[in-house]
């Protein structure tokens, strides 16, 4: 199961939020397990609550006002409640210094605690949509993912099919690499993936007899892109014996891969001598988009011919 560390949060927020410690630095290796938050269905994150807490509790300035006109048995029957809820850390918001009792009850119990001088709404909004990604369950495939024409496109087959001739065919056209060999792909919504490079390969294409090639260095910027939503899968394939078994030549129904539960539109082509396959990738990505906006192509043709002939009999 995917998990972040408190420290990687803090690290990877920090200029972000503006974040720095107040206490509990040493015990920031405290993780959050996308598993363990699924099974115990608490809130991720949020505004101090002691009746239903949060993994993440945000102390605002107006949690502050609350929690210091609470009597003192008050207060650590609160805090008593949050030390059994799993409390991962807490983010003080809008520059507020913690009361005494939190800042002991984090020592005590070794939690940490994060201030940020940003109002707490942004705070929750940023950290929120950064836990959606890192702790999004993910699985890799094997192929090349491109932006094509702005949509995500993830170029499969068989390994010496021509993958990444095409790929750097496309990116030469105005495409960018997102990953190549392996691609990491997050279930980041009910019905999105958002494909990635592992770290070790970002910017990397290999192609047979050129080797490994930088393709931000060799093409520049506007080459590579971080990450991108995968839209379209199109699967390469050598056609056996001038074949290709259950491909159809004029197909009447969308082809679908799933893939963490999120069905992708799929397209195979052909490879054959004399086939230009990034027209044809540019074609299939232009052909989906309209299809989106409710435009089929093949769906017209038929309509066409039944009042062709409609019309002749």
């Amino acid at each position: 199961m995917p998990q972040v560390s408190v420290a990687q949060l803090f690290e990877e927020n920090l200029e972000a939020l503006r974040l720095s410690w107040l206490a509990g630095e040493a015990h920031a290796g405290a993780l959050l397990d996308s598993g363990q938050i699924n099974q115990a269905g608490q809130g991720l994150i949020g505004h101090l609550n002691f009746y239903h807490p949060n993994w993440i509790q945000i102390f605002s300035r107006m949690e502050a006002s609350y929690f210091q006109v609470m009597p003192p048995p008050a207060q650590e029957e609160a805090l008593a409640r949050l030390q059994d809820s799993g409390l991962a850390c807490l983010i003080v918001s809008d520059g507020e210094l913690p009361p005494p009792s939190i800042r002991k009850f984090a020592e005590q119990r070794r939690v940490p605690v994060i201030a940020s001088p940003l109002p707490s709404l942004q705070i929750i909004w940023v950290v929120r949509t950064y836990l959606g990604r890192a702790l999004a369950d993910f699985a890799t495939r094997h192929g090349v993912f491109l932006d094509v024409l702005g949509m995500g496109v993830l170029l499969t087959g068989e390994s010496g099919v021509g993958k990444s001739e095409l790929a750097l065919e496309l990116i030469t056209r105005g495409g960018g690499l997102v990953a190549d060999d392996v691609v990491e792909l997050y279930h980041v919504a009910p019905e999105t993936l958002e494909g990635r490079s592992p770290e070790l390969l970002k910017d990397f294409l290999e192609v047979r007899g050129l080797g490994m090639l930088n393709i931000r260095t060799i093409f520049g910027e506007t080459a590579v892109r971080v990450r991108k939503n995968l839209k379209l899968i199109v699967r390469l394939e050598k056609p056996i014996g001038g074949v290709i078994p259950g491909l159809e030549r004029l197909p009447l129904e969308a082809s679908t891969e799933e893939i963490l539960g999120v069905l992708i539109r799929k397209v195979v082509l052909p490879v054959a001598a004399g086939r230009n396959l990034a027209v044809l990738v540019e074609a299939a990505v232009r052909n989906y988009v309209l299809q989106l906006r409710g435009i089929d192509s093949t769906q017209e043709f038929i309509r066409r011919q039944e009042q062709h002939f409609g019309r002749g009999s």
